[in-house]
């Protein structure tokens, strides 16, 4: 890679477009209908348009986006979209936000972007006997900007409470220097991990999949330990049996195996 990609001075505006795909599981037992209703207004709390529009917005912020656009909605009994179009403009000095190290929370930062998008879709679904429910929530965050999204990553990461994240990066196009090179990435990247912060690192598992001469980045990770009473809805661990409890703590292990993997596994 570029040794001088740091202090890349650009002949007009940046034309690569850098997309980041973040992708969370939440999963949790509710077997009777009682427990899940509980889920269902724990999934309407966590995870309705409102609440999703304002973490996009601290997104915005913090790559320095001025939203021009909101499109949301809500779905019975769970779920819910919404989608941003966003504009930015330039701020110079903006080069050190792109170091391979973990982001911000929300804090203000202005950059050079044409326009570009986020948006976020939420998926429930749950299994017809055995009592396990899966939440998926997929966020887009596409843009034009000096600063990468990847940037957002640490925000993201503790906005949810998260048994599985999956992480895609890719650059795409390329841009010109004042010298009229062409570069096909603007920034210094070795892996996803390097943007995540250091209690994540901690509590989860991590695999990643690269490959560099795409710029394709791939990272996922999963918890290293649960906490039933973190998983139930309508009961406490204290009210199961130590045989219900060890079955249930080993299908909630078996699903998360299966998602991180991506496969069944007997």
């Amino acid at each position: 890679m570029d040794a001088t990609i740091k202090k890349l001075q650009l002949k007009d505006f940046n034309n690569l477009t850098k997309t980041l795909s973040f992708n969370i599981y939440d999963i949790c037992y509710a077997n009777t209908p009682q427990q899940v209703q509980e889920y269902i207004e724990y999934i309407d709390e966590e995870y309705n348009a409102e609440r999703l529009t304002n973490i996009l917005r601290d997104v915005a912020n913090i790559i320095g986006a001025n939203i021009l656009n909101i499109a949301r909605q809500d779905y019975e009994p769970q779920g819910a979209s919404v989608t941003m179009l966003i504009g930015e403009e330039a701020q110079p000095n903006v080069d050190v936000l792109n170091t391979e190290t973990p982001g911000p929370l929300p804090e203000a930062v202005v950059v050079h972007l044409d326009k570009s998008h986020l948006t976020v879709h939420t998926y429930p679904e749950s299994h017809p006997e055995n009592g396990i429910s899966t939440f998926r929530a997929d966020i887009d965050v596409s843009t034009c900007g000096q600063v990468s999204p990847l940037k957002v990553l640490n925000y993201l990461i503790h906005s949810f409470d998260s048994d599985i994240v999956t992480m895609d990066y890719r650059v795409r196009g390329f841009t010109r220097d004042v010298c009229g090179n062409k570069h096909y990435i603007d920034h210094e990247i070795n892996s996803i991990q390097n943007f995540i912060a250091r209690d994540t690192k901690e509590r989860y598992q991590m695999i990643d999949v690269n490959v560099y001469q795409e710029n394709i980045f791939h990272t996922k990770m999963r918890l290293k330990k649960i906490n039933l009473d973190d998983y139930l809805f309508g009961i406490e661990k204290s009210d199961l049996s130590v045989t219900e409890s060890q079955e249930i703590e080993r299908q909630l292990e078996h699903e998360i195996l299966e998602i991180f993997y991506g496969r069944n596994i007997a």
